[in-house]
């Protein structure tokens, strides 16, 4: 029965997004015209007008303030022949709140891990990430940023899926681009640590370096990104995992007066002798507003 159940709603997920993202968009586009929401738009606005206007990389997280609902899926390949589905990601809404501040409150992804004990379904825990933006130009004045994050991962998941404690992960963001708003390359990166509050023998404080070396002509976004994760602590410290993704981002697509569609997808691998992956497929769509 729970198997039945957990397929259905994996099944109708896809559909509710897109249709969540429609709604997203019609909603943006109500709201631009409302006088009471002029002030936040005008304010998001210009936080994104005096910066670089590249597109949000499919696994990096861009440096740059944007303002979105996000939907990603994930489809991955353990060691051992484990799997793990992945609906929703843990992205959800973006807001862009003061000139030099973003604010991203998660919405938990519906998670199926099969293996050999079986099949284990459920929410994953809640995330919210703050963006503060330390310095940026566009790109007719340096076309660079520098932002700093601070994550929160709260223990809100099913039992098979939470990591029981809150973990806190600071991180410095920075990207460098050439070119101009219609063609170019740019690229951005990550560096951050993931600390619990408790339980460090058993979680680790891993940090993550992601890259994203994206190139674009028009609405195409090609990129190649790598993430190399160094775990420190926990069952795996010492050792280090590195993993390239090839993906495509395409948009930004008009569907309102505010509202824009981006979409995507791309394929990780993992490269280095020590892997907790194997392989993964990844969707991503968006509704920028």
């Amino acid at each position: 029965m729970m198997h039945r159940h957990s397929a259905a709603l994996a099944a109708i997920l896809p559909p509710l997004a897109a249709a969540t993202l429609s709604q997203q968009a019609r909603a943006a586009d109500a709201a631009a015209g409302a006088g009471n929401d002029a002030g936040w738009f005008a304010t998001s606005d210009a936080a994104k007008e005096s910066q670089p206007h590249w597109i949000t990389p499919v696994v990096t997280v861009t440096p740059r303030l944007e303002q979105e609902y996000r939907y990603d899926q994930s489809w991955q390949a353990r060691p051992n022949n484990v799997t793990l589905d992945n609906y929703g990601t843990g992205k959800g809404f973006e807001l862009i709140p003061t000139l030099n501040t973003e604010l991203i409150v998660g919405v938990p992804g519906y998670q199926v891990r099969t293996n050999a004990a079986g099949r284990a379904t459920g929410w994953a825990d809640e995330t919210f990430l703050i963006k503060y933006r330390f310095a940026a130009e566009n790109e007719e004045h340096g076309n660079y940023i520098v932002t700093g994050f601070l994550g929160l991962s709260v223990p809100s998941g099913a039992a098979a899926f939470t990591n029981k404690y809150t973990i806190v992960t600071p991180t410095l963001a920075a990207g460098k681009g050439w070119g101009t708003r219609d063609a170019g390359f740019d690229v951005q990166s990550t560096l951050g640590i993931a600390v619990p509050t408790a339980a460090l023998s058993a979680l680790g404080m891993p940090v993550t370096w992601n890259t994203a070396f994206q190139a674009h002509s028009g609405k195409l976004w090609p990129e190649l990104e790598t993430t190399y994760t160094y775990y420190r602590n926990g069952p795996n410290d010492g050792k280090s995992q590195l993993a390239l993704t090839a993906g495509l981002v395409v948009g930004r697509f008009e569907l309102s007066h505010r509202a824009r569609l981006i979409v995507g997808g791309g394929f990780q691998k993992v490269v280095s002798s020590f892997k907790t992956t194997e392989h993964t497929w990844l969707l991503t769509a968006r509704v920028a507003f």
